[in-house]
């Protein structure tokens, strides 16, 4: 009975504790997207100024170029918010709690394990759309820079610690420090 009862109170510490290391973790890579900075004139300019519109604080330089300005348009639909990305979400959001509150447990498996599964697939789907539309945003400070002075120095690859950029990348990337 004790055994139980210190088995539920530990077990209910853990999800507390993971809970509080997913939200932390979340705040940090939320600060790590928003400061994206590319060099101009040696200076550093903010690329995404506000939340809305990404690569809006190269907009001032590259609207002095015609096809700089259309890559920057087209890069900026692609950020926007996708009704299918939203309608996946839900729907898998509301199989894994359909799946928590039915008594089936035949039904509950499958609800759980294709809730979860639309979820994967939306979070790879999304990402995927939005590391190949970031082409549109290099595409556009390359036409920039061809035509246009003063240049726009920006890698989004290349970290601060690191003084080349890898070879091969993939979409999902976080670095950790202690």
């Amino acid at each position: 009975m004790i055994a139980a009862y210190f088995l539920a109170k530990v077990a209910a510490m853990l999800k507390s504790t993971i809970l509080i290391i997913l939200a932390l973790c979340a705040n940090i890579y939320a600060v790590d997207t928003c400061s994206r900075l590319a060099v101009i004139n040696y200076q550093e300019v903010l690329v995404d100024t506000n939340s809305t519109e990404k690569g809006e604080g190269l907009r001032f330089h590259l609207e002095k170029d015609p096809l700089a300005k259309s890559y920057l348009e087209t890069y900026q639909e692609g950020t926007q918010i996708r009704w299918q990305n939203a309608v996946m979400g839900t729907l898998g959001t509301s199989l894994v709690l359909g799946g928590i509150l039915t008594n089936n447990s035949g039904k509950k498996k499958t609800m759980l394990i294709g809730g979860a599964t639309a979820i994967i697939i939306n979070f790879l789907m999304a990402k995927t759309l939005d590391n190949a539309n970031e082409s549109n945003l290099i595409k556009a400070i390359e036409e920039y820079n061809k035509r246009n002075l003063p240049k726009i120095y920006f890698n989004p690859d290349l970290d601060s610690s690191r003084s080349t950029s890898p070879g091969v990348t993939m979409g999902l990337e976080k670095s950790w420090s202690f």
